[in-house]
């Protein structure tokens, strides 16, 4: 197969201020995706930039003592940290106030004059009488005339996604000094998007399925249609675009209209093509026959507030001044916290990237958790504290790594740290999860990260169901079976090269310390189908993760010094007080464990443990590690009729749901209800474990004898 030719952008985040985490969410869906296209052998130019130009830019330098250029180079040392820090790869950063981009958005407006889609109005434009200068439509605010939403800025509702003319704007005011702001003529330049041309062009470009999600050209397909005017009369089709703005501005002068620049948006999207050329020029490579080749795939990595500007302007852009026009534009949702609930750092709700980090957070817990949960589509994903925590502790301790530390130790105290063959049994597990790779890069393909990690879980779930079964630990201690513990534990080394594979646009840290244990170079997704072989010598093991600490994400989510952390939730509080602590591993306690503090009698008779039927067992949507259980403890309504409970469970690494159901158990069943993310729980089925997960794995729900009836209680 031919390799592929990719050029990939991230939307350019505005110079003024640190990256927040809804940049770190989309350079990492980005990374993800670029690393798993090169790991299929894809040649990909993977570039960002700031976005330095504008009126806001231009104060905010104004007020720090500093040039425009110097503000920008300040914000721009900052990057380095966050990228590096959450292993974003960009081939090159630059920003729209480059050489490069200045020549490039000079080019794409003289071509749009030539072909027709520029022309000159005056117009009436808002004034702040007090600063004396017009203002830029970010400075205007006031209430949206289509939604009426409050507080809305002067070129865009960021409730209704609609786009207007400043002028439009119910009661407006300055941003700057509050004032009201008055009218005043000024001569402007526009981009002729009503031109029939553009219409039929963007109307066949937005909604022939190729281009954007199905979701996005829906929303899209309601800008060409029929709308009321703020003077209530109505249009249709497209309005045309306002590319203009007047001095003082910190921007790109347009060609021979002194005292006007490009307005941002303009030159901001030619950033993508001038950082390409910026990185294709310091390369010693031809930009323009690289634009050139007709199978050059351009792909746009931005958030939904930006739909407008990258599916109609800049595709309308480039189709008109000449140029090849975007392959596709992925739009992600935005990221809240708690079930939804707005990021706000003053409340203790928001998650500062650097801040993750300062605290030694492992930033693959974050790349994963991220990656379980993005899907590509246009949608809002949560970020829960509880159950970042959960997934981490259980996909990648718990499921993952945990495959290695079960084995690595024994080849390499045993066998001299050589792998040994793989017999028969080992084969067709190793054959299932090769089987998996066409699914798995499929779905990195379509940007579905999140079932990428699904798929990759599951076959964990084989890899650790074959060691239960195996127990090489068990086999250590036997005589004459070291050819069969050394067949099972090769069998684990090699199923986690494969899984380290798959999961390697996620986890790209891990991945290269996985290549340094394992002796091998980086490895692509040909290498699934190419086994390390009998004999291959392997590093020493050394631990490759670390499970989450409560105390990091209680610190991560603190209040800022000098304000007051937000209440806790009855709800929360109730849950963090119930959580068990890590227990101390006693390997010559039973089970590996101390016994805890003696108690009375009447401690005991609190506690109300009830025999109870599993009449239903299921898995639940989005958990990997829960079951949801319908109990029959013996209850009934007020009206008399039979009444059941509502219990889920972490169980699913070794029960499946048919192997439970119609068995009886025993449950907590005075325990306060829980509200979870999938449901209330309203109880607490017992099962055992030992202390040491990773040398005894294994949870065992209780099941009482035959005989024992629904509703007894356990005396």
């Amino acid at each position: 197969m031919t390799a592929r030719k990719l050029f990939v952008t991230t939307a350019l985040p505005y110079a003024n201020g640190n990256f927040h985490i809804g940049h770190i969410m989309e350079y990492i869906q980005a990374d993800t995706w670029v690393r798993a296209q090169r790991m299929q052998g894809n040649a990909v130019n993977f570039v960002g930039a700031d976005d330095a130009h504008g009126a806001p830019i231009m104060i905010a330098a104004e007020k720090a003592g500093k040039t425009p250029q110097q503000f920008v180079a300040d914000i721009a040392a900052g990057r380095k940290q966050y990228l590096d820090g959450f292993h974003i790869a960009f081939d090159n950063w630059s920003n729209t106030d480059s050489a490069e981009n200045h020549e490039l958005s000079k080019q794409i407006y003289l071509d749009l004059k030539k072909a027709g889609f520029i022309e000159t109005r005056t117009i009436e434009q808002f004034f702040d009488p007090e600063k004396n200068m017009f203002l830029p439509d970010r400075f205007i605010k006031g209430e949206c005339p289509r939604c009426h939403a409050k507080d809305q800025y002067g070129d865009n509702c960021e409730v209704c996604s609609s786009v207007y003319a400043p002028t439009d704007l119910i009661n407006p005011f300055s941003a700057l000094s509050g004032a009201t702001p008055v009218m005043k003529s000024s001569e402007h330049f526009f981009f002729k998007l009503s031109d029939p041309r553009a219409v039929d062009f963007l109307t066949e470009w937005t909604q022939n399925g190729k281009h954007v999600q199905p979701e996005v050209a829906a929303k899209i397909k309601e800008w060409f249609g029929v709308r009321t005017n703020p003077d209530g009369s109505t249009s249709e089709g497209l309005d045309d675009w306002d590319i203009s703005r007047d001095a003082p501005y910190f921007g790109i002068e347009i060609p021979d209209a002194p005292g006007k620049y490009f307005y941002v948006w303009l030159d901001a999207p030619v950033g993508y093509l001038a950082s390409l050329k910026e990185l294709l020029n310091r390369r010693g490579e031809d930009y323009d026959a690289y634009m050139a080749d007709p199978d050059l795939e351009q792909y746009h990595f931005i958030g939904k507030d930006i739909i407008t500007f990258h599916t109609l302007f800049w595709p309308a852009m480039l189709k008109f001044s000449g140029r090849k026009t975007p392959t596709r534009i992925c739009v992600h949702g935005f990221m809240t916290v708690n079930n939804g609930e707005k990021m706000s750092k003053s409340r203790g709700t928001g998650l500062d990237p650097l801040k993750y980090l300062s605290l030694k957070m492992n930033p693959e817990w974050l790349r994963y958790y991220l990656g379980a949960k993005l899907n590509g589509k246009n949608e809002d994903i949560d970020f829960n504290p509880e159950d970042f925590m959960l997934r981490v502790n259980s996909d990648l301790i718990g499921k993952y790594v945990n495959i290695a530390s079960r084995a690595a130790g024994f080849i390499s105290k045993r066998f001299d740290g050589r792998l040994g063959q793989v017999s028969e049994d080992g084969q067709a597990l190793l054959a299932a999860l090769r089987e998996q790779q066409t699914a798995i890069v499929a779905a990195y393909e379509a940007r579905d990260s999140a079932r990428a990690a699904r798929e990759i879980m599951l076959l964990c779930d084989k890899v650790n169901s074959y060691v239960d079964a195996n127990k090489p630990w068990e086999l250590a201690k036997k005589e004459g079976m070291d050819a069969r513990l050394h067949d099972v534990c090769t069998t684990c080394i090699e199923a986690f090269r494969i899984l380290t594979i798959y999961l390697s646009p996620i986890l790209p840290g891990v991945a290269a310390e996985v290549a340094r244990f394992l002796i091998v170079p980086p490895e692509s997704f040909a290498d699934v189908v190419k086994p390390l072989g009998a004999g291959h010598q392997i590093g020493i093991y050394q631990h490759l993760m670390q499970r989450v600490d409560p105390k990091q994400l209680e610190a991560l989510f603190e209040a800022p010094a000098g304000q007051a952390a937000p209440a806790a939730e009855p709800a929360k509080a109730e849950k963090k007080a119930a959580k068990k602590a890590e227990p101390v591993i006693d390997p010559s306690a039973p089970g590996g464990e101390p016994l805890a503090e003696t108690i009375s009698i009447d401690d005991f008779a609190k506690v109300d443990l009830r025999i109870a039927r599993i009449l239903e067992c299921k898995t639940v949507e989005g958990s990997t590690k829960l079951l949801q259980l319908t109990l029959d403890v013996g209850e009934k309504d007020e009206n008399g009729q039979p009444r059941t409970r509502n219990v889920f469970s972490g169980i699913s690494s070794m029960y499946q749901p048919e192997q439970l159901q119609g068995k009886l158990t025993v449950m907590v069943a005075n325990l306060a209800p829980r509200k979870m993310k999938f449901g209330l729980s309203e109880g607490m089925v017992l099962a055992a474990s030992h202390a040491d997960e990773k040398a005894h794995p294994g949870i065992y729900v209780l099941e009482p004898f035959p005989g024992a009836m629904p509703g007894m209680r356990i005396h």
